[in-house]
């Protein structure tokens, strides 16, 4: 809002002394076309007093034709009295008060925004406001272009992931299916493997931020392979946990855990299997607790951490 009120404003003042000067031009045009008709009953009238009585017929023409004009005269005069009525109404000025008032305000936004007691339908309400139009661009696969014209002339381009029937219309579904083949073939379960293709950015056809373990089963019993050992979890030092065993402690999602390593706000470093392992203590709990509330920006469990700057844990 803070780059769309001025525009906004600006665009406001213009319109409003755009319909100004067209009402203006419309009064003017009917105070003319009044003069036009009073002249014409006028002269109707004058020429129906100049006729001889006795002659009915043009005498009869005449009075029809002065009527007629007088049906006209008060036809403009009540267009008049419309565009009258229309010109006295207060024009909407925007002033450099108000404009400044609004300005103060676009910085409040997501303070607004973000307040507990604004509703969804009071954001909705307030989106409704600011955006123009929508253009979606379906395309091919499992992305749609989405660009929003926001009111000012401000665009926002986003790509928004849908829900497609299949691996093969995954934008990435053939790197992926080669992932879990080779995941599969080292000896990895299918929920170990769904959680490292999770982590590396991929996703199952029917669901937007993750892999699920179906769509590894389905990948990996296609292509004729087995698992090589029944076991649920890997085997890991009791001093560690392991990402479902850490959501448990915290009572989070675990899918929660591995969209921040993708988004590297949850820097880890990754066994050789492909899992991640939390160490078991207060410090790396109440860490991820405090990436889990905002109170932190980026957390950093690495073992070898280069240098980082801003809010981060060691």
């Amino acid at each position: 809002m803070t780059a769309l009120a001025p525009a906004e404003l600006d665009a406001l003042s213009r319109a409003g002394r755009a319909q100004h000067q067209l009402d203006t031009a419309l009064r003017t045009s009917a105070e003319h076309q009044l003069e036009r008709k009073r002249y014409a009953a006028a002269l109707a009238e004058r020429q129906f007093n100049r006729v001889d009585p006795d002659n009915r017929l043009v005498a009869g023409e005449l009075e029809r034709r002065w009527e007629a004009a007088l049906i006209e005269v008060r036809t403009a005069e009540e267009a008049l009295a419309r565009q009258s009525a229309l010109h006295s109404l207060p024009q909407r000025v925007i002033g450099k008060d108000l404009g400044d008032k609004v300005i103060a305000l676009a910085g409040r936004l997501p303070q607004i925004w973000a307040d507990p007691t604004t509703t969804d339908a009071q954001r909705k309400a307030l989106l409704r406001c600011l955006v123009d139009k929508v253009a979606l661009d379906r395309g091919q696969r499992d992305v749609v272009l989405v660009r929003i014209v926001w009111r000012g002339g401000a665009i926002s381009d986003l790509m928004v992931k849908m829900k497609v029937n299949s691996v093969a219309k995954l934008s990435q579904g053939q790197e992926m299916r080669g992932r879990v083949l080779d995941l599969a073939r080292a000896g990895a379960l299918d929920d170990d493997i769904a959680a490292t293709l999770t982590a590396e950015g991929h996703r199952s056809p029917n669901c937007e931020d993750r892999v699920l373990p179906i769509t590894v089963q389905r990948l990996r019993l296609a292509a004729g392979m087995k698992v090589a050992a029944q076991r649920t979890r890997w085997t890991h030092d009791v001093g560690n946990l392991s990402a479902t065993e850490l959501a448990d402690v915290l009572g989070i999602p675990v899918n929660w855990l591995y969209v921040q390593i993708r988004k590297e706000r949850l820097l880890i470093d990754r066994q050789p299997n492909g899992a991640y392992l939390f160490q078991n203590t207060p410090d790396v709990i109440q860490a991820v607790r405090e990436l889990w509330n905002h109170s932190v920006n980026q957390l950093d469990l690495r073992i070898c951490q280069p240098h980082q700057e801003g809010h981060q844990h060691a």
